[in-house]
């Protein structure tokens, strides 16, 4: 089955939830909300939405990374070393916590950890993630990892296959080394104001034809149009869902 969405809500959650079966909440990279908070939306949502969500950035990004501005998190220099790039520490950990009780709220089948480009195949990096998803608790969740950078397909191969993880890609960057699941997040190709062609859509159910589940997430600046287009061109065989949009 595809299900198809955008990363983020572009637009009301109660719209998402007409038009799309699938969001990727953004909210967890910066600071994840509440448990009750993110219950409710579940409770919001109807019967067989899907939610899936991007792991809190204090468990794969360094404070150096931009993104924690938007955090609001005051970090001091002495324990800068402590966040980010997979490290078994008691901050790191907490924000796996953190994040893992948000998607079981969420009842979330997937969480996703995307990394920053400067986190490259180095020894200790490899060594880290190993450390780390051998260590938390999944919680029957599936784990997607978006590496970014230069990274040999067959490490990243050798990694999902050991640690039992989703290769995300976006297909029109690199195509997924894992089969079975696929998860596409498309970011544009050049950048986030490019608007994907009919042409490009079609391409992006072809590349979903080999698996047995595929979630597509549109993040670029016509994430909404865009989305319901590839919707409108999927066979209703492959619709894992039904439409409640007019």
């Amino acid at each position: 089955m595809i299900y198809v969405g955008c990363c983020g809500f572009p637009k009301g959650r109660a719209a998402c939830f007409q038009h799309f079966p699938l969001v990727e909440v953004q909210q967890t990279f910066y600071k994840p909300p509440r448990s009750e908070t993110a219950r409710r939306w579940q409770q919001e949502a109807p019967p067989g939405f899907i939610f899936t969500l991007k792991v809190w950035q204090l468990v794969t990004h360094p404070p150096s990374s931009p993104t924690y501005r938007r955090s609001g998190l005051s970090i001091p220099p002495d324990r800068r070393d402590r966040y980010g790039g997979f490290r078994l520490t008691p901050e790191v950990l907490e924000a796996w916590e953190r994040t893992r009780e948000v998607a079981l709220a969420l009842k979330a089948p997937v969480v996703v950890f995307q990394c920053p480009p400067t986190f490259t195949a180095t020894p200790e990096n490899i060594a880290a993630m190993r450390h780390f998803f051998s260590t938390v608790d999944r919680a029957g969740m599936g784990f997607a990892w978006e590496p970014r950078g230069p990274w040999e397909d067959e490490t990243i191969a050798a990694l999902c296959r050991d640690l039992d993880l989703i290769h995300c890609v976006d297909p029109f960057v690199r195509p997924p080394v894992t089969s079975g699941t696929a998860y596409f997040r498309l970011h544009g190709i050049g950048g986030y104001r490019y608007r994907f062609t009919d042409a490009d859509l079609q391409q992006v159910l072809e590349w979903c034809r080999p698996f047995a589940t595929a979630y597509v997430l549109f993040n670029n600046i016509s994430m909404w149009e865009d989305g319901l287009r590839l919707q409108r061109q999927l066979p209703q065989s492959l619709r894992g869902w039904s439409e409640t949009s007019p």
